[in-house]
């Protein structure tokens, strides 16, 4: 029997996706109190992606369990390959804006910086679950079934009857 690595890295992302909501929070609210300008909109899509990914794993990890049908497997593709995008975008433009610096010292730019990190790890995490997604995509291809990998799949009873 195979282990189901799709639960782990759910609750692994939604982690991740609350340290990095708290990271950039932080930010967002030092920028806004104590300079005249608005928070970079890097930080700003960065608790974007947070929010985003927050909902999206809830989708996709309770709805092939409680709710089937609207589990398709192309809707799960799409909307891990789509938040994969996102984080990919979003770690990048920070990572760059953080290089572009004169002066990056003090907690608020650590917390950047490991907001950068955490978001790296989240597009690996991702990666990860959109390459678990096209693979059952693939193998699936020529039967009618619309219904999300078995590896993806959250069973309620503790049960795994999948690839």
């Amino acid at each position: 029997m195979a282990f189901d690595f799709a639960l782990p890295l759910r609750i692994t992302q939604f982690i991740f996706a609350i340290i990095v909501l708290g990271l950039t929070g932080y930010v967002a609210h030092w920028y806004n109190r104590y300079t005249y300008s608005a928070s970079p909109g890097q930080i700003n899509f960065l608790i974007f992606d947070a929010v985003w990914t927050i909902l999206a794993v809830v989708y996709l990890a309770l709805t092939p369990a409680y709710s089937p049908r609207l589990a398709h497997k192309f809707a799960i593709l799409g909307l891990d390959a789509l938040t994969c995008l996102f984080w990919f975008a979003g770690f990048i433009a920070l990572a760059v804006f953080l290089s572009s610096l004169l002066v990056c010292t003090g907690h608020v730019c650590r917390s950047a910086q490991a907001a950068a990190v955490f978001g790296a790890f989240e597009w690996l995490l991702f990666l990860a679950t959109t390459i678990l997604a096209a693979l059952h995509v693939w193998r699936s291809r020529g039967s009618s079934s619309t219904k999300g990998p078995a590896n993806l799949e959250v069973h309620h009873n503790g049960m795994h009857n999948g690839v």
